[in-house]
């Protein structure tokens, strides 16, 4: 997005924006003041592991269920003021599509169409375009309990399509697919952000490396990274050194020096060099390693892998990990 056109243009793209929110059951906050922004034309991974608050966060966004505090606009409607005009800009697919499988394609995208208020002159050419974009355009005629999972996945992205939402909220979309029907409804999702915002929770990693722009994790109910894809894939938050050399010390004597915190065997006989606290070993490793007749032939950073991103963030505590995030 070009921020550099002013602010009201800014403002204009942001088709869901959530401040503050909160859910408590009981004495437990599942949702702990978070905030959420998309972008029109953005696909946002919502990521955290079970009981993050992922479901309850979704259900919140949807109207499905009341916060305990905070807001959420859609397209500048207030959700929790006017929810019928809210919510008719929103599309939802439920980890467990709503599908009636007993009815054939065609009969259930029309129930669908008057179920989100389609105009009845509409319905004809809603109905065509939602099966157009989702490949069911062979399908009409067929009971929806006959088909293959994935194609009950593109029936249920297509009824929350049907109306032309400006968000579009998806639950695990890919759950249960064999990988060439996930590679179909990933295409699909990436389509979909020509024509709509949409949010993409899910636990596959490289699901949303192939179809998110941004990503925020939850951890205990707060969101724990916040940031574009790019920044998910260059993120370290305790930074390791990759040190090759072509006469190995032993991890010890690299592990004494000062600024190392720990030493591993690496990949093609290098070493994983951590760094102890805010210090940085790589002047010394350099020095190191030319006083005592090493050979340094590598020093670079380690990226760590989105599921090693994933795991750090998700095993520390909230705050600790929005520190190391920021």
């Amino acid at each position: 997005m070009n921020s550099s056109n002013g602010t009201a243009e800014v403002s204009a793209e942001i088709t869901l924006s959530a401040h503050e929110l909160s859910r408590s059951y009981g004495g437990a906050r599942a949702v702990d003041g978070i905030a959420l922004e998309l972008r029109r034309g953005e696909v946002l991974g919502l990521l955290g592991p079970n009981g993050a608050g992922k479901t309850t966060t979704m259900q919140m966004l949807t109207g499905n269920l009341a916060p305990s505090t905070g807001s959420i606009s859609i397209c500048g409607i207030d959700l929790l003021e006017r929810p019928a005009a809210a919510k008719a800009r929103l599309g939802y697919l439920p980890e467990i599509p709503p599908l009636y499988k007993e009815l054939r394609v065609d009969e259930y995208l029309r129930l669908a169409a008057r179920l989100h208020r389609v105009a009845r002159g509409r319905v004809a050419d809603a109905l065509q375009q939602a099966k157009s974009h989702c490949g069911l355009m062979e399908m009409g005629q067929r009971l929806i309990g006959a088909l293959s999972k994935g194609y009950q996945q593109r029936v249920g992205i297509a009824q929350a399509i049907i109306h032309a939402p400006d968000v579009v909220i998806l639950d695990e979309p890919t759950v249960g697919l064999d990988p060439n029907q996930i590679r179909d409804i990933r295409t699909l999702i990436r389509d979909l952000s020509d024509r709509h915002s949409v949010i993409l929770s899910t636990h596959i990693l490289p699901e949303v490396e192939a179809v998110c722009d941004r990503v925020q994790i939850l951890h205990r109910g707060r969101i724990v990274f916040n940031d574009r894809i790019e920044a998910l894939r260059q993120f370290r938050g305790a930074p390791v050194l990759l040190v090759g050399f072509r006469r190995a010390p032993a991890p010890e004597e690299v592990a004494a020096l000062p600024g190392v915190g720990g030493v591993r065997r690496g990949p093609e006989g290098m070493l994983r060099v951590e760094r102890s606290g805010e210090a940085d070993p790589t002047d010394v490793l350099v020095e190191a390693a030319v006083a005592r007749g090493w050979g340094l032939t590598h020093l670079a950073p380690e990226h760590a892998s989105l599921e090693d991103v994933f795991v750090q963030l998700t095993r520390q505590d909230a705050p600790e990990a929005m520190q190391a995030a920021a």
